[in-house]
């Protein structure tokens, strides 16, 4: 255990399909740059590379459909100035945005991605595979963008950590890796 933090982001993760191997591609990136990892390592996996190799994608024009799907109970409406309508609402997970985790950015044309069914399993497997693989015992967090309902701004949040909790104080811990 270091004295200090470090962040950053992982370069060489590529174009993530359903079926990836997500572990390795991690493991190959980590080795590509010339990093180790050592025990206590915690990685930031975001949701959406998850969602991607676990095949999470639907059709676009399912979208509204697919909110509705995810969602189970509606905390607010708005009417937006181009006629459409922002719903936040609380999706099977328990967690509180806009559509539901629905997420549109970053896909393959005409797709849009659902959230990891069991973020916590994701997680776990993750982490599993990694210390199979590398002998190495690392922290995951699976992460989502969230932004803040009706004002400017995003933020990442935790939705699957393993290996760490979120009352583990970062100010002595290991290395942490974001890798997106």
């Amino acid at each position: 255990m270091t004295d200090r933090m470090q962040v950053w982001a992982l370069a060489g993760i590529p174009e993530v399909a359903a079926g990836a191997d997500l572990p390795r591609m991690i493991l190959d990136a980590i080795t590509a740059a010339g990093d180790e990892l050592i025990d206590g390592d915690i990685l930031v996996v975001t949701s959406k590379i998850v969602s991607k190799a676990e095949g999470r994608s639907v059709r676009a024009e399912d979208r509204e459909d697919a909110i509705t799907s995810e969602t189970v109970r509606v905390v607010a409406t708005r009417e937006r100035a181009d006629g459409g309508v922002t719903r936040i609402v609380q999706n099977r997970l328990g967690i509180v945005g806009a559509a539901a985790g629905v997420d549109a950015s970053n896909t393959e044309p005409g797709t849009i991605l659902l959230l990891p069914v069991d973020p916590d399993a994701s997680a776990r497997k993750i982490a599993s595979e990694i210390r199979a693989e590398s002998g190495v015992k690392v922290g995951i967090i699976v992460s989502d963008t969230l932004g803040r309902p009706w004002r400017d701004g995003q933020t990442d949040v935790a939705i699957a950590p393993r290996e760490c909790t979120s009352s583990t104080s970062c100010r002595a811990s290991s290395t942490v890796q974001v890798v997106h």
